[in-house]
């Protein structure tokens, strides 16, 4: 390996930079509040049989990157055998360079299993053979994964109809990392076709025991929902914006329009819209009511690729940045909250980056006491998970919001072996603030600027996610 290449001043450009992550940022606990992690894979203390199928069988990003490499589906989400699949992604890994998953996959070789060789065709064999053994053994179960990185709580993603039995299973068992559903309603909220929301409902409606027959009906299921995952220590509800839409209606007009889709009948674009806008306002006064976070995935265009959403189905990797105008519904839909004293602690992720420095400036027009950083600009997501997009994010943070009070970084991924993000993204905040205190731009006091590394990296994710109202 290259004397520079993830040596350990790697992406720290000078002194200030590598005080601050090797003195205060490296050893901070993770608290990795937005993850697909499965939970039945933490609860049954998964043992993986070999790197490919803990590392390729549900990583989108992989998947896109091999199919930009003119590798066959078969081998991305197809049925091709774990080495073989493995072998093609270290076929494509060196075409990555400059891309994150050059980095991240490098970071989670040396990281988890102690190896040091660059992943190419000529080692995948040896390097398959190495990590796969390790990860027979019990040092390399699911459970002792997320402690070997220093996880000490972990929030996955839940549908309001799933029962969490295996998040019961993992706070019954005793593990010492924290695991936490998060409350998903989009099934419930979104507005596809008539056929299939109807059946989520009929499933919600089961779960729940209320006949789903009217508007108020669906939000009492819902209601309960809420209050039961919040028994099971939720704290925090997700909901993709695609696009963002806000239209509000009188309530006889959403009794109807709720009507129409339970009849079976197509909504107009309106229709939907009012739907879902009237179901999203119930949710974030629930929200507010339990004292969560409201978590808003704004900007992302999402099943590009009919032929691919046909064979798997959705999150295979053919997902873009969305062009959508979210000024407008936005600031509507807070407003909305806001005025009746039911907006909750939010964060806003933005995937166009054309729409930072507007976001920023409508969430800080919400923020009130005595919660601090109550409305948050979340941190950089998906494709702007790289380098630039990290930096840029910072920079149009700490210019417009209060960088001490962000909530730092997530894996918003669905592998175990993902953790070695934290770093890259801890890494990447130390050299920001080191080029600040080096240009002369921020005071340099070594335990104020550790202090604030570290709250940004732990602490205040931490503190909002406490469930207070």
């Amino acid at each position: 390996m290259s004397s520079l290449f993830l040596d350990d001043d790697f992406l720290l450009g000078g002194k200030t930079a590598r005080v601050l992550y090797h003195d205060w940022a490296a050893g901070v606990p993770i608290f990795d509040y937005h993850t697909h992690l499965n939970a039945q894979e933490i609860a049954e203390d998964r043992q993986f049989e070999n790197i490919g199928q803990a590392w390729l069988a549900h990583d989108h990003y992989k998947w896109r990157a091999m199919r930009l490499n003119g590798v066959d589906e078969s081998f991305c989400t197809g049925a091709a055998p774990a080495k073989e699949k493995f072998k093609q992604w270290a076929a494509t890994l060196p075409m990555a360079c400059g891309n994150p998953l050059h980095v991240w996959a490098h970071l989670e070789l040396k990281r988890y299993f102690g190896i040091k060789d660059i992943l190419n065709s000529d080692t995948a064999d040896k390097i398959f053979e190495k990590a796969s053994a390790l990860l027979q053994t019990r040092e390399f179960s699911a459970r002792n994964l997320l402690k070997r990185m220093n996880v000490k709580a972990v929030c996955t993603t839940d549908d309001p109809a799933d029962d969490l039995r295996f998040h019961k299973m993992i706070k019954d068992s005793g593990f010492e990392v924290t695991v936490l559903p998060t409350f998903r309603p989009d099934r419930a909220r979104i507005i596809t076709d008539p056929v299939t929301y109807n059946a989520y409902l009929e499933r919600l409606g089961a779960v729940s025991g209320v006949e789903i027959k009217s508007f108020s009906l669906l939000i009492e299921a819902l209601e309960k929902r809420h209050r039961y995952f919040a028994k099971q220590g939720c704290r925090s509800s997700d909901h993709s914006l695609q696009p963002p839409r806000f239209e509000q209606a009188g309530a006889a007009e959403i009794d109807a329009i709720f009507a129409k889709i339970r009849g079976g009948r197509e909504l107009d674009s309106a229709e939907a819209a009012r739907l879902e806008t009237a179901i999203l306002l119930e949710l974030g006064r629930m929200d507010a009511a339990a004292g969560w976070v409201m978590q808003l995935h704004i900007g992302a265009s999402r099943n590009l690729s009919s032929r691919v959403f046909r064979s798997f189905g959705p999150d295979a990797g053919c997902d873009a940045i969305g062009d959508y105008q979210v000024g407008e519904p936005l600031r509507r839909f807070l407003d909305a909250l806001d005025v009746k004293d039911s907006l909750p602690k939010v964060i806003a992720y933005n995937l166009n980056p054309r729409d930072t420095e507007m976001i920023l400036s409508i969430l800080g027009s919400f923020a009130r006491g005595p919660v601090p950083g109550k409305m948050q600009y979340g941190p950089a997501w998906w494709f702007m998970d790289q380098r630039d997009g990290m930096e840029r994010h910072l920079e149009a943070l700490s210019a417009l919001g209060l960088i001490g009070r962000f909530v730092g970084m997530t894996t918003d991924s669905r592998s175990l072996l993902s953790y070695p993000r934290h770093e890259y993204f801890r890494r990447i905040l130390c050299d920001f603030i080191g080029q600040g205190v080096e240009r002369g731009e921020w005071p340099y006091d070594e335990k104020a600027l550790g202090q604030l590394v570290q709250n940004i990296c732990y602490k205040n994710a931490e503190t909002l996610f406490k469930q207070e109202k």
